[in-house]
């Protein structure tokens, strides 16, 4: 990855500990720049079809489940946190089939009028005018993700994997790091929350606690942990947690989903 054109998506909306105040500015020269490189691009249109076809092609073409996972488990050790949400984008969009926004509409509306996106948990709109994908860059390289089950997310993250696309190698390191999660989970207590599991991971794999946090939305959009009563309270107040939001550690982890992706590794 080309470090200059990092620094210019990164310093593009984060400045001293935080969010860039006062706008987002660039240089046209900076930009070009950085486009050059893959890591910005110019505000897209696209209706959600287009995004179902586009997502529906990576898959038909390469973007594996065996790929997603390499790439997840070579991020442990190389803290390479932009490798990971491409597990969950995957896991949420394999088995979205073609189809239109309005084909299935939807009466209640949990994450999208399009009745496919809302079953899957897919946050989609039925069109994007000028949509900035930068920001959702910035996000996926500095923790990992945050608009995890976003279609438009999910549409970047596995283009952006693809073009980025390296040896990804899976070393003993690795493997130690996920088994060492997994003990984790398998520790919790029975009422403990998602912010205690974040705990419990600390000194499992070099992180801060959002990367820990995009890692448990990662795994709970794909399945990996899931809670069992979606009708519980969310522990704590503000918490920016949505797959993770009611799961407690009575709920564990999918042992089926853990030999799915992990299997071969465990």
């Amino acid at each position: 990855m080309d470090q200059k054109a990092k620094k210019i998506l990164m310093q593009t909306y984060w400045q001293s500990g935080r969010w860039r105040s006062g706008g987002y500015t660039y240089t046209e020269e900076d930009f070009q720049y950085a486009k050059s490189k893959g890591l910005m691009f110019d505000r897209l249109t696209i209706t959600h079809d287009e995004c179902v076809q586009r997502l529906r092609h990576l898959h038909e073409e390469g973007v594996t489940k065996e790929l997603v996972v390499t790439a997840f488990l070579h991020s442990l050790s190389t803290r390479k946190v932009y490798l990971r949400s491409a597990l969950s984008s995957w896991a949420l969009t394999h088995d979205l089939l073609i189809h239109t926004y309005h084909e299935r509409p939807v009466t209640l509306v949990s994450y999208s009028g399009c009745g496919y996106c809302n079953e899957q948990k897919i946050m989609s709109n039925e069109e994007y005018v000028n949509e900035d994908l930068n920001v959702l860059n910035f996000e996926r390289m500095k923790w990992g993700g945050v608009r995890l089950n976003w279609l438009l997310y999910c549409l970047l993250d596995l283009e952006c994997l693809v073009k980025e696309q390296e040896t990804f190698t899976v070393c003993e390191e690795d493997i130690m790091i996920v088994k060492q999660m997994i003990a984790a989970i398998e520790s919790c207590n029975e009422t403990d929350a998602a912010r205690q599991l974040e705990k419990r991971w600390k000194d499992v794999f070099k992180s801060n606690q959002y990367e820990r946090d995009a890692v448990m939305e990662i795994w709970g959009y794909a399945g990996l942990l899931v809670s069992q009563d979606d009708y519980r309270k969310e522990r704590g107040r503000g918490t920016d947690f949505m797959s993770m939001a009611t799961w407690r550690g009575q709920d564990g982890y999918s042992q089926d989903k853990m030999q799915f992706y992990f299997g071969s590794y465990l």
